[in-house]
Order: structure tokens, then sequence, then C-alpha cells
């Protein structure tokens, strides 16, 4: 039977010594404290999660693929310096019946070494001729008490992430009823001026080519989820007076594979603020080459936090739901953000 070390992979991205990498992962090409393309980490560990998960599996299945189904809460706990190396572990924690959870930490080396993030990704083996079928994996073998209370940490750590989940489903509360009729109320008065969230909003489209294929005739995850970033980070300028900063990544859901051919159309939306922090939530809609069929691909919600060129937190305005559409995404930020807020350790 396999170990979780033995399913263990690493990375270093040489931010210190390699100039070209360093500038890849710039957002600008100026000296500021958290310039880093957090996007594009996302898709780095998309790809480690991905390779560690599919290693395991077809060491059983030499015909297996593997998918992610979600990624669990991703809180940062440190601001990341672009001009110092990341290393990036990943191993796989849990084997269910198909899934594997694959713990994912990142951190700056040193001694002692900065915690960046860490998180677990579900990954899902499938195989067969159209790679839709699942592949049963047998368990881990766990030598000794490390490993196991880190698979036992993993699980109730899902097991928490559903519950979260399940609970943003729960209809309004008393003091939740209040909040929301207060925002309602104050746009009622003849000088209301303040920012109606069906204004924040940005999307955008594109087809997806061979350039964005991982596996054959499957669009790589992390490459979408990148892009939902990247245009979530723009949505939330929206309302930031400073500059906003990823804080933490609430969820990232996987619902349907995107193919080779398809339209993505991506929507990203400022769903509900408090204090400095600015939730956004992320749709990605696949429309088929042909366009007879459309779903939901990934859903993702977003947190960033507003602050000045020394990374103190700044204030950004409040934002008023106005539809009960408004009104079920406001309420389902504002439940996440305070489920999650007790956790935020940036800056």
């Amino acid at each position: 039977m396999t170990t979780p070390v033995e399913t263990s992979l690493h990375r270093t991205l040489p931010l210190t010594d390699d100039l070209k990498a360093r500038r890849r992962y710039m957002v600008v090409d100026e000296p500021v404290a958290g310039n880093f393309r957090f996007g594009l980490l996302l898709e780095d560990l998309d790809i480690m999660a991905e390779q560690a998960a599919l290693g395991y599996a077809r060491s059983i299945h030499p015909d297996a693929k593997v998918v992610t189904a979600a990624i669990d809460n991703i809180i940062v706990r440190h601001v990341v310096d672009i001009d110092r190396d990341i290393q990036i572990d990943a191993r796989i924690n849990q084997v269910g019946r198909s899934s594997m959870v694959v713990g994912m930490r990142v951190e700056h080396a040193g001694n002692p070494p900065t915690h960046i993030a860490s998180c677990y990704f579900t990954m899902v083996a499938r195989g067969g001729e159209a790679a839709e079928e699942s592949r049963v994996l047998p368990p881990l073998e766990y030598r000794d008490e490390l490993e196991q209370r880190r698979a036992e940490k993993a699980l109730k750590e899902r097991e928490l992430y559903r519950q979260q989940q399940a609970a943003l489903k729960e209809p309004p509360s008393r003091e939740e009823y209040e909040l929301l009729q207060r925002l309602h109320l104050a746009q009622d008065d003849p000088g209301f001026s303040g920012l109606k969230a069906d204004r924040l909003v940005v999307d955008a489209w594109e087809r997806m080519y061979p350039e964005q294929e991982y596996v054959p005739h499957r669009i790589f995850g992390g490459y979408i989820i990148r892009r939902a970033y990247e245009l979530s980070s723009i949505c939330a300028e929206l309302v930031a007076p400073n500059r906003p900063i990823i804080a933490a990544v609430n969820r990232i859901n996987f619902f349907h594979p995107v193919r080779l051919g398809d339209k993505l159309h991506y929507t990203c939306r400022v769903v509900y603020t408090d204090e400095s922090f600015i939730c956004v939530e992320a749709g990605i809609e696949r429309v088929s080459r042909d366009r007879t069929s459309k779903a939901l691909s990934n859903s993702c919600l977003f947190t960033f936090v507003n602050v000045d060129s020394d990374l103190r937190h700044q204030p950004v305005p409040p934002i008023y739901p106005t539809t009960y559409a408004e009104d079920a995404r406001y309420l389902a930020a504002h439940r996440s953000h305070r489920a999650m807020a007790g956790h935020y350790a940036l800056i």
C-alpha cells in the first residue's frame, strides 16, 4: 500500500534569482508591496494537485484521468514577497472511493519559513473511453500518528466546508432580514447616492483553444480559475478607493467540464462589502461549440481587502442590493465572510 509521503510533490518558484520568472509573477513593474499575481499561483496549485492525484490513480489504473471537484477555503496568511522564492508542497492526505484530498502548502523558504497559505483540493479519478467512469481507488496506509492526524484534519475541514455551503442556503435570520431591510430602505431616500449592486459587474467572453487543454478534450481548470480571479480583481477595483489585494478564496466549485471549442462567459459581481473587505462572486458559464447546450461550469467567491501603499486596511463603501437575486448573493457572501472572518490573518 502507498503512504501519504510517497505521494508528495515539491516545486520551487525561483523568484529570488530568476528575473524572467519574477517578472512573470508581477502585477506591475513597480516596487510595491504585494506585487504578486495570485491568479498564477492558483493555476500552479491546480497543476500540482492534479499531478499528485494522477500519479496515485495511475499506479492503480493506467488509463485514469483526474478532474478537480472543489477547492476548499484558502486563507492568505502573509502578503507574498515577489523577491523571495516560493515553495509549494502537495500531498494526498486522504483517499475515498474514487476521490482524493490533496493538501497544499505554500510558503517562503527561510528559517523559519513564512507561511503564505494552505488549502485542500478534492480530485476525482475517472476513466473509460469517455473518461467519465469512476475509478475505485485503494486507501492510503498511515504509518504514524502525524499522517493519521493529517487525514483526519483533511476530512474534518472538508466536512466543515460542506456545512458552511449548506448554511448558505438557510433562510434569513431576523438579524439578516433587518440588515437587508435597512439597505433597501436607504435607497428610498431622495438623496441616496450609494453604490447599487447592479452597477458593480464585469463580464468577458472567450473561446477555448488547444493551448488551454491539459488532458485531451478537457480544458485546464487552473486556467479557468486564474481568468476568473483576474476578472474578479478588476471587479473589486470598482469599489476599492485604494488597491484591492486577495485576502481569501472562500470557495471554488467545479460543476461541468469545459471542452475544446466551448465559449466561456465570465460574470463577476461585487456582492458584499464590510469595513475594508470586498467579496466578489464569479460565475463561469460554458456554451457548447454548436450552441445547443449551456451550463454553469464553475462558481467562485473571492474576498479582497482594500489597502494603502503601506498595506494598511482602508474602508470601502457599502453596496446596496435591489433585487431578490442580489439579496441572495449578498446574504450568502455575508455568511461566508462572517464564517471566515476569524481566520483572516493577512497584514
